[in-house]
C-alpha cells in the first residue's frame, strides 16, 4: 500500500527519468519522522540529483511543503545502487600477487563527485 507522499515522489521522479519502470520509493517512520529512500536506475541517478545536487534539493523542498500540509516532518535519500558492495574477504581474493587490486572502480569523476554531493545533501538538516 503506498501513501500520499510515496506517490508524490514516484510522479515526479518518474517523469524525470529515462526508465520510470525502476523508480520505487520505499517508506519508514521513526522518531524522526518519515524517510523515504528513493531507488532508480543507476544510469539516471545523475538525473534525479541534478547539477550540484539541485534536483535532489527541490525535491526535498517540495516534500518540506507536503509535510507542513500534513503535519509531518520528511527527509528524502537517494539510495545509490549502483555500487558493489565488496567484503573484505572478496577484496582479499581479488588482490594479486604483486598487490594489485582488481576491484578497482572504473567509474567516472562526475559519478564520484555527483555520489560526494549526494552524500553531503543527505547530512542537511532540512
Amino acid at each position: 500500500m503506498t501513501t500520499i507522499d510515496q506517490e508524490f515522489v514516484e510522479y515526479i521522479v518518474k517523469s524525470l527519468v529515462e526508465h520510470p519502470e525502476d523508480v520505487s520509493v520505499d517508506r519508514i517512520i521513526d522518531e524522526k519522522g518519515v524517510l523515504l529512500t528513493l531507488t532508480v536506475n543507476p544510469e539516471d541517478l545523475g538525473r534525479v540529483i541534478g547539477r550540484r545536487g539541485s534536483t535532489a534539493q527541490s525535491l526535498r523542498t517540495l516534500l518540506r511543503a507536503l509535510g507542513t500540509k500534513n503535519s509531518a516532518r520528511y527527509n528524502l535519500k537517494v539510495a545509490n545502487n549502483d555500487e558493489p558492495r565488496a567484503t573484505a574477504a572478496s577484496s582479499v581474493e581479488n588482490t594479486t600477487s604483486d598487490g594489485v587490486d582488481n576491484n578497482r572502480d572504473d567509474t567516472s569523476d562526475f559519478a564520484k563527485k555527483s555520489r560526494q554531493e549526494l552524500a553531503e545533501l543527505d547530512d542537511l538538516d532540512i
